[in-house]
C-alpha cells in the first residue's frame, strides 16, 4: 500500500526533531519544505495529503493564496502557532476546517490527532486500490513480473511476422490469452480469430471440424459446413492442446501446414489455406515428443517460434496483483469496496496454485460471493496440495467395490470440483482430454 504523504514547514529546530522522531510521522513519506520559495509555492507543486505547517509573521500571504486555491479542498492540514491573533490564519483555519494548535503545545494531541489522519487516509488509499488495478497489461494479458514482461516482448516480436507460433504452458497459465493477444497485435487483427481444442475432436469428424464438408458427404451431413481452416480465413487458428489430436489425424494437418492446402471432405476442389496457425500445449512439447503422442515433424511445423508461458507460482508480486486486480474488477462491477485481509493476503502468496491464474481468478471470485466487507482466509476455498492430502485420500478409498465404479465416481467428483473443466479435469487425473470424453460419452450411454 502506498504510505500517505505529509508536507512539513516547521521553521522551530526542535519541533521539527520532535515530530521527525516520532514513530507516527515516520509512517508517513515526509516532504520537508526549503527556504528557497515559500511554502504554499512548494504545497502546491508537490501536493500531498496532510500539511503541517508552523505559522510565523511572514505567512500571510501564503494562507492567502492556499485559501484561494482548489488544494485546499483535496488536503488535511494542521497549524501550529504561538497564539497571537491573525485573521489571515483564522480564515485559512475556517475554510478548510484544519486544526489549529497553540502554544504551550500538547504534543501527545498532536501526535493522537496525526494518528487519526494516518488511519484515515491509510484506509482511503486502502479502498481506492479495492477499486483499481495496478498491473500491467500488453493485450489480453495482465502482469508486471520480469517473466511477464519478457513475454509481453516475446509476443509483440512474433506477431508482427507470419511464423507459425507453438505456445506452451501449465494447465490456467493464460496460453488462449496468449493466442488471443498474437492475434490482436498481428497484421491479421481485423481478421477473424477462431479457437478449437483439438482434445475434443471426434475421429469421425474430425477432417469436417477442420476441413468442412459438403451437402450429402456422409451420412448426416444434412447442409454444407464450414471448417475451422475456412471460418479462419484471413485470420488466425489457434489449435489449443494440439497434444491431445490422435497421431493420425495429426498426419493431415501436417500435410496442410507442409501444402498450404486441404479438400473439404466431399468435394473435389481444392483451397489455399490463409491462415496464420498458433498452437497450445500443457505439456512439455520434447517430452511430448518422446511419449509418442506428438509427431516430431508436426512440431517443427507448428514451433516455428515456441512461446513458454510462465506460471503463476514464477510470478513473484503478480500474484498479489492478480488477487487484486480480480478483486477490483469485481468491485467494479458490483458497485462494492470489498478488501483483502492482510492473513488472506499471506496465504495467497504462500499458495503454490498448481491450477495458476485460472485457479486464483476462481478463488477470488468464491471468496468475493461468501465475504461481506473483508475477504478473510475461510472465504478462500483452496485445495490442500496433492502431497499433503495424498496419503488421506488413499485411506477414503472405499474396500470392494468394482474399479469401474471408482474410475467413474473419480471422473464425475473431479469434473464437478472443476466446473464442467474437461481440460483441467484431464490433467488431474492423468487422462488425456479424449479419452476424458469418451468415458463421459460412455456414462451418458449407460443410463436409462
Amino acid at each position: 500500500m502506498t504510505q500517505p504523504r505529509l508536507f512539513l514547514h516547521v521553521t522551530d529546530n526542535a519541533l521539527a526533531t520532535q515530530l521527525l522522531q516520532s514513530a507516527v510521522v515516520r509512517r508517513f513519506v515526509v516532504v520537508k519544505s526549503s527556504d528557497s520559495t515559500s511554502w504554499a509555492e512548494q504545497l502546491l507543486a508537490q501536493p500531498c495529503d496532510l500539511a503541517f505547517i508552523q505559522a510565523d509573521q511572514h505567512s500571510k500571504a501564503d494562507y492567502q493564496r492556499l485559501t484561494a486555491s482548489r488544494l485546499l479542498a483535496e488536503i488535511d492540514f494542521i497549524v501550529v502557532s504561538d497564539g497571537s491573533p491573525d485573521p489571515a490564519l483564522d480564515q485559512l483555519t475556517r475554510c478548510g476546517a484544519g486544526y489549529h494548535f497553540r502554544q504551550p503545545f500538547d504534543m501527545a494531541s498532536i501526535f493522537d490527532t496525526l494518528q487519526d489522519f494516518y488511519q484515515q487516509l491509510s484506509q482511503h488509499q486502502q479502498q481506492l486500490k479495492a477499486n483499481v488495478s495496478a498491473l500491467d497489461q500488453f493485450g489480453l494479458l495482465v502482469g508486471s513480473s520480469k517473466a511477464m514482461l519478457k513475454l509481453y516482448r516475446t509476443v509483440r516480436k512474433v506477431a508482427v511476422t507470419e511464423a507459425n507460433v507453438l505456445i506452451f504452458g501449465e494447465s490456467g497459465a493464460g496460453k488462449e490469452l496468449v493466442a488471443n493477444t498474437l492475434h490482436l497485435a498481428s497484421h491479421r487483427a481485423e481478421q477473424p480469430f477462431v479457437a478449437i481444442n483439438c482434445g475434443a475432436l471426434s475421429p469421425e469428424l474430425v477432417d469436417s471440424e477442420l476441413f468442412g464438408h459438403t451437402k450429402g458427404a456422409f451420412t448426416g451431413a444434412l447442409r454444407e459446413h464450414k471448417g475451422v481452416f475456412a471460418q479462419a480465413q484471413g485470420g488466425t487458428l489457434f489449435l489449443d492442446e494440439v497434444t491431445e489430436m490422435p497421431l493420425e489425424q495429426q498426419v493431415k494437418l501436417l500435410r496442410v501446414l507442409e501444402s498450404g492446402e486441404y479438400r473439404p471432405v466431399g468435394d473435389d476442389k481444392v483451397v489455399q489455406a490463409d491462415v496464420r496457425i498458433v498452437a497450445a500445449t500443457n505439456r512439455d512439447p520434447q517430452q511430448a515428443i518422446t511419449d509418442g503422442v506428438l509427431r516430431e515433424d508436426l512440431y517443427f511445423r507448428l514451433a516455428q517460434f515456441p512461446v513458454p508461458v510462465p506460471p503463476l507460482r514464477d510470478r513473484g508480486n503478480d500474484i498479489v496483483g492478480l488477487a487484486q486486480h480480480f478483486l477490483a474488477y469485481r468491485n467494479s462491477k458490483e458497485q462494492q469496496q470489498k478488501q483483502l485481509a492482510n492473513d488472506t493476503l499471506a496465504i495467497i502468496c504462500q499458495h503454490n496454485w498448481p491450477g495458476n491464474v485460472r485457479e486464483l481468478k476462481h478463488a477470488i471470485e468464491r471468496a468475493y460471493i461468501l465475504a461481506d466487507n473483508l475477504i478473510q482466509p475461510e472465504h478462500l476455498l483452496l485445495e490442500a496440495s496433492r502431497d499433503d492430502n495424498s496419503d488421506s485420500c488413499l485411506s477414503e478409498v472405499p474396500c470392494g467395490v468394482p474399479l469401474e465404479q471408482l474410475e467413474k465416481a473419480a471422473i464425475l467428483n473431479t469434473l464437478a470440483q472443476n466446473a464442467g473443466n474437461k481440460t483441467d479435469t484431464a490433467q488431474q487425473l492423468g487422462i488425456s482430454v479424449k479419452t476424458l470424453y469418451n468415458k463421459l460419452e460412455k456414462y451418458q450411454q449407460s443410463e436409462p
